[in-house]
């Protein structure tokens, strides 16, 4: 886990991310590199990076990838339909790799298998590993549900659509590692997912929007920064 700063209308504020280093003690591939590049690298140790991995476009899913990857002139992966949330933080670059679906990345002896789960972002993808038995879902779904920007659901019918149609057909003892947050697993998720369809989601906003006014570290990077995308989705 990761803190960075983001600016809002002149304030700072700490913001928590997870990021993950998957590999053995020779090589890496790091997913979802936040904005403390030397914190990363510090865990990184040694080990090559072979490449780095972020699931969405947004600020604090990318804010350290041009840095993590240059050490060890590793690449850069991301969906191309995330490109344009990708040049608000790198205005001056792109991804190396366009990531897609059933795409395949193999480091020490697993493969960490690409799983496109648009909704937040157009470009939204989790990374399913059946060795160790977990999945990457960056901002698409958290501990707590599904994941949202500024503290809203950009699309929220694409993303429970994802959620339902891909993440909930993996086993119920596989690992959710998210973004943000603290870890889950599949079997304690899905029995929610009746209720995120049936409205609890939305209901549940004004609750959630008061919570944000809390004072410390916010899990969400995104609703921190108070980012309102306005994407198009045709």
């Amino acid at each position: 886990m990761t803190e960075g700063d983001v600016d809002v209308d002149g304030t700072e504020h700490k913001v928590e991310n997870n990021t993950w280093i998957v590999g053995d003690d020779e090589e890496v591939i790091v997913i979802d590199p936040a904005r403390d590049a030397e914190k990363i690298l510090e865990q990184v140790g040694e080990r090559e990076v072979l490449a780095v991995i972020c699931t969405h476009g947004l600020p604090d899913h990318v804010g350290a990838a041009i840095e993590v990857a240059a050490r060890d002139e590793a690449v850069v992966a991301m969906h191309p339909k995330d490109k344009p949330l990708w040049r608000r933080t790198w205005p001056d670059t792109w991804p190396d790799i366009e990531l897609e679906d059933e795409g395949v990345f193999a480091v020490a002896d697993v493969e960490l298998e690409v799983m496109t789960t648009p909704g937040v972002t157009l470009g939204g993808i989790s990374l399913y590993c059946e060795e160790l038995d977990a999945v990457f879902t960056g901002k698409t779904l958290l501990a707590d549900g599904p994941g949202r920007i500024g503290g809203e659901y950009p699309a929220l019918a694409d993303q429970l659509s994802t959620i339902g149609g891909r993440l909930f057909t993996l086993r119920h003892s596989t690992r959710v590692l998210p973004a943000h947050g603290e870890e889950a697993v599949i079997g304690d998720l899905e029995p929610r997912f009746d209720a995120w369809l049936s409205g609890s989601l939305t209901r549940g906003t004004a609750e959630a929007e008061a919570e944000a006014e809390d004072e410390g570290p916010l899990k969400d990077g995104t609703r921190a920064a108070g980012i309102r995308l306005n994407l198009d989705r045709d």
